[in-house]
């Protein structure tokens, strides 16, 4: 996360469909551009290298993805900001195919035109609600996924309707017996929102871990939680070294620290769901 920016009317920006404004501008702190989204950063996307993932909890989810079997992926992200982990996935894992489910089709033509992916990549851009677009996608992905991605916000935040148990049932039924779901949650102290989502998930999904800086996993500040979940044992064995060595410290929790997360809370349904927490704008002043 960044910082909120004044009013831009220098750099490419558009007016989205279901209420807002995108902005692509420079980085302030490293190379690259940053998607912002009415003053929210959404993604960072280095052109020139798109190894380089500068959003901690995009690195967290690269670490994630570089411990799967070696080779190709297929992939589906659900919710894409500027196409920084489909990005660092055509360059990491050549001949990976991915298909893309974007609920803003301003803001995907935005960063087609001025953070076009390289020509020829196998990513497939499909506009509209990442639930009916699950629902859409061609048979031939059902159950052969190795990887689904889940990072959809409007705004500052995630959607109630995806963040039921009835939501990743669905999104499940895309992943091959190995294959891995992962979930951005931001959330904030007490982790109230977050600690439902990963009992939610485990409801489907049996093996689970949460990556996130300590402070945030603790409940003590807000900050955004990685969720990795599938049904056979997570690939995790280099991870807590890695995590914890940086750039960005943190902290993996499973097995029986996922329990304790997760004690006494409530599996969400499509009855109860709700949308994610909304940061406080100070969030992102530094």
């Amino acid at each position: 996360m960044g910082r909120t920016r004044a009013r831009d009317t220098e750099h490419p920006r558009v007016a989205l469909d279901h209420g807002g404004v995108a902005t692509i501008v420079p980085s302030e702190f490293t190379s690259g551009f940053e998607l912002i989204v009415d003053g929210t950063p959404q993604s960072h996307v280095d052109l020139d290298d798109p190894t380089h993932l500068h959003f901690e909890y995009i690195v967290r989810m690269g670490a994630v993805i570089d411990q799967l079997p070696e080779g190709p992926l297929t992939a589906v992200h659900l919710g894409a900001g500027a196409l920084t982990i489909p990005r660092y996935i055509d360059a990491t894992r050549p001949g990976s195919r991915q298909q893309v489910i974007e609920w803003e089709a301003p803001l995907a033509k935005l960063v087609r035109e001025h953070l076009p992916l390289r020509q020829g990549a196998p990513i497939r851009i499909r506009i509209g609600d990442a639930r009916q677009g699950v629902e859409r996608l061609p048979d031939a992905l059902t159950g052969h996924c190795d990887l689904v991605v889940s990072d959809v916000y409007s705004g500052a935040q995630t959607p109630a309707h995806l963040t039921s148990v009835e939501f990743y049932r669905e999104v499940s039924t895309l992943l091959a017996p190995s294959g891995v779901l992962l979930i951005n949650v931001a959330d904030g102290p007490g982790l109230a929102f977050a600690r439902r989502q990963v009992a939610t998930i485990q409801e489907v999904l049996s093996q689970v871990a949460v990556l996130a800086d300590t402070q945030v996993l603790k409940g003590r500040r807000f900050g955004n939680l990685v969720i990795a979940a599938s049904a056979a044992p997570l690939p995790t064995e280099w991870l807590p070294r890695m995590l914890a060595a940086g750039p960005h410290p943190a902290k993996i929790a499973q097995g029986a620290e996922v329990q304790t997360f997760v004690q006494g809370a409530r599996v969400v349904t499509d009855a109860d769901a709700v949308a994610s927490p909304r940061p406080d704008a100070s969030l992102f002043l530094r």
